[in-house]
């Protein structure tokens, strides 16, 4: 049976989890400096084909390149959080479901679909819980645009 501080901390875990979709979603990148992620944090992207780097380097690449006007609308649909609580540290995989609209200049937009897992570690601080490693697991792709490639 799980304490009340477990269900608290699994809770708090799944709210930074969604937050951190949201933020992206809105292209708020500067926010996931206080709300998201731990100032030491190592972001890899690589199996989608994004940057890996710490957490500035993450930053930077996420302003160039999901831009409204290259992305003007994506979702990051998260589920099946698994946390497994380790006192102020704890490990977890969550899904990703990722729709996004792409501009393809005079031909339009067309959406593609991504699939992924995320594979983080988090670690209690004074602001709460936050990410300190961040990993992309692809799963799957549909719809690519031809030009691209994961």
């Amino acid at each position: 049976m799980l304490s009340q501080q477990e269900l608290s901390d699994r809770f708090e875990i799944q709210d930074l989890v969604f937050h951190y979709a949201h933020l992206i979603d809105s292209k708020r990148f500067d926010a996931l400096r206080e709300d998201v992620f731990t100032a030491d944090a190592h972001i890899d992207y690589s199996a989608m084909g994004g940057s890996v780097g710490d957490l500035e380097e993450t930053i930077t690449f996420l302003k160039a390149s999901v831009t409204n006007e290259l992305f003007p609308n994506t979702q990051h649909l998260n589920a099946n959080v698994q946390v497994q609580l380790q006192g102020d540290e704890a490990t977890g995989r969550v899904m990703c479901f990722n729709p996004m609209e792409m501009r393809l200049g005079e031909a339009g937009t067309q959406t593609f679909f991504l699939g992924l897992w995320y594979v983080d570690t988090y670690r209690r601080t004074d602001k709460g819980w936050r990410i300190a490693t961040r990993a992309e697991e692809k799963s799957w792709v549909f719809n690519l645009p031809d030009f691209m490639s994961l």
